[in-house]
């Protein structure tokens, strides 16, 4: 989906071999003005102060995949929609 839209890469790093930490995700949330929040079909949109870390955590207690940050607004989770968006 990267490729569809020309967007560059900054940074790939593997969820299981690499995963992201408390503080990785504390230190995204703190470049973040928006964070939205992908579950399937649904997404809720929330202010870095409003989201806790579990929010941002899927059924295994590891973050949600994908976490793109692009410019102010952190996208956690695969929403098609909303990555279109960005």
């Amino acid at each position: 989906m990267f490729d569809e839209t020309g967007a560059t890469i900054a940074e790939e790093r593997s969820a299981t071999k690499a995963p992201l930490t408390d503080e990785d995700v504390r230190a995204l949330l703190a470049t973040a003005e928006r964070v939205v929040i992908a579950r399937g079909r649904s997404r809720r949109d929330l202010g870095p102060g409003e989201t806790e870390l579990d929010a941002l955590k899927g059924p295994t207690g590891k973050y949600r995949a994908p976490i793109v940050l692009a410019g102010t607004t952190l996208l956690v989770g695969f929403n098609a929609e909303a990555l279109a968006e960005l």
